[in-house]
Order: C-alpha cells, then sequence, then structure tokens
C-alpha cells in the first residue's frame, strides 16, 4: 500500500517519457500557402505531447493527494517525485523549445541547417529545472509556500506552447512564438523564475477558510474565466497572474 504513491509518481515520469519520445520523432516541414508564402508546419504529434505533458502534471498532483490519503508520505517518494519531475517538466518543456527554436530558424533561408550552437540555450530550462528541484528537496520551509516558481508550473506553461500554435489564428501570437529572441527570452525568464527566491503561492489548501484561501479561489476563477474566452492562451495569462498574486500576497508565502 505504501507504494502506491510510488507508483502514480512512476506514472507521471512515463508520460513525461512519452512526451520526449513524441517531440523528438517530428521533423519540421515548410509549406506554402495559395499565394505561394513559405510557413512552417508544426506536426501534430508535439501537440499531443503537451497533453501527455499536462497528464503528468495530473498524476503529479494525485500522487500527493494518494501518499496523504494512505499515509504513505516518505524520504524516497519525495526524491522520486522530483526525478520524475525533471523529466517530465524539465526535460520534455526544454524539447519544446529546442523544437520551437528549429522551427523560427527554418523560416530563414538554409535555416534548417543551423548550427547546433543556436540550439543549445534551450537546454538552459531542463537545467533550471533540476537546480530547483534540488534546492526544493533539501528546503523544509516550501511546505505551503515555494521560492521561486515551481518545475511543474514552469513546464505546463511551455507544454501550452504548441497548443497555442496549432488552435491560434492570431498572426501576432504565432509570429512571437516563430521569434527565436523571444524564445530566447522566454527561456531565460523561466529558469531566472524557477531558480530565484521569489516567494510565489502554493495551491495547497491547508484549511477551508475563506480569508486563507481567497487569492487561490480568485486565481481558480480568473482561469475558468480566460480559458472561456482565451482558450488555450489562457495559460499564459493565468500563469502571469499567478505570479502577481503570488507578489501582491507575499506575506503570506515563503520569505
Amino acid at each position: 500500500m505504501k507504494n502506491i504513491p510510488n507508483l502514480f509518481t512512476l506514472l507521471n515520469l512515463v508520460f513525461g517519457c512519452i512526451a520526449v519520445i513524441l517531440i523528438l520523432q517530428n521533423g519540421i516541414t515548410i509549406m506554402y500557402n495559395p499565394e505561394g508564402a513559405q510557413y512552417i508546419g508544426i506536426p501534430e504529434k508535439i501537440g499531443i505531447a503537451s497533453v501527455f505533458i499536462g497528464l503528468a502534471g495530473l498524476v503529479d498532483f494525485l500522487d500527493g493527494l494518494v501518499a496523504r490519503i494512505f499515509k504513505a508520505t516518505s524520504p524516497m517518494g519525495k526524491q522520486l517525485d522530483s526525478l520524475a519531475d525533471v523529466v517530465s517538466f524539465g526535460v520534455a518543456p526544454g524539447m519544446i523549445l529546442y523544437q520551437f527554436l528549429r522551427m523560427s530558424f527554418a523560416r530563414q533561408e538554409n535555416g534548417l541547417d543551423v548550427s547546433t550552437l543556436w540550439l543549445l540555450p534551450a537546454l538552459l530550462f531542463p537545467c533550471a529545472a533540476a537546480f530547483r528541484l534540488a534546492k526544493f528537496n533539501i528546503d523544509d520551509s516550501q511546505q505551503y509556500g515555494f521560492k521561486g516558481v515551481p518545475t511543474p508550473a514552469a513546464g505546463l506553461l511551455v507544454a501550452s506552447l504548441p497548443l497555442i500554435y496549432w488552435y491560434s489564428n492570431n498572426g501576432n501570437v504565432l509570429a512571437v512564438l516563430l521569434n527565436k529572441w523571444a524564445l530566447y527570452g522566454l527561456t531565460v525568464v523561466m529558469a531566472w523564475l524557477m531558480t530565484s527566491n521569489l516567494p510565489i503561492m502554493a495551491l495547497k489548501f491547508s484549511d477551508y477558510t475563506l480569508k486563507t484561501n481567497f487569492p487561490k479561489l480568485i486565481l481558480v476563477g480568473a482561469a475558468i474565466i480566460a480559458a472561456i474566452f482565451l482558450k488555450w492562451l489562457a495559460v499564459p495569462v493565468v500563469f502571469i497572474l499567478y505570479i502577481i498574486v503570488s507578489l501582491l500576497t507575499r506575506k503570506n508565502n515563503v520569505s
């Protein structure tokens, strides 16, 4: 019974591995519209990989819940959870950034032959994720709040990019997603947010009082409204709101 939460954690890892396989198996297609203009085709399997990262996030939430139900929390479970998170929310999103950088360079002449050196900055993301998880494991003060953005939140933000690209009809949004400097900037900012000591709110309910949970309820309500009107674009919007609400309520978070 004590290993049931660990099975959930391993399922998190399996979903993360499947996501990596789907991301790296896809080639980038250069296509032309009826007017002859060139555009980049993102393979649908990268979007499916995003779904698997989302499933990993769901399982990551459930393993902690199951551990509390069965009273089976353990140091091994904590370490195993972090190891799985490195893959699902570090390596897999890093590979998404890698592929988006490839697509960005593919818009240029002979862009598909770009040097790997221009793509390696994407690996900053998984490195920052691993550093953040290691820091979390040795800090007992992050039970009801975080120092730095939690790795799953950062990973799920990056995982939303293929879905935003695939389903968005906004030309400005697509242009940003295929701008290499925007991608480099996103990678650096997300790495900094994960490794920083910013007081970030944990989405856990330590009690059921309105006063304590009001910021979390605001965030949940905003997420529902944003999802209705913005669809997948709601993910980065809610992420930014998450940071803002956390900073406004910093006294209730880890200092």
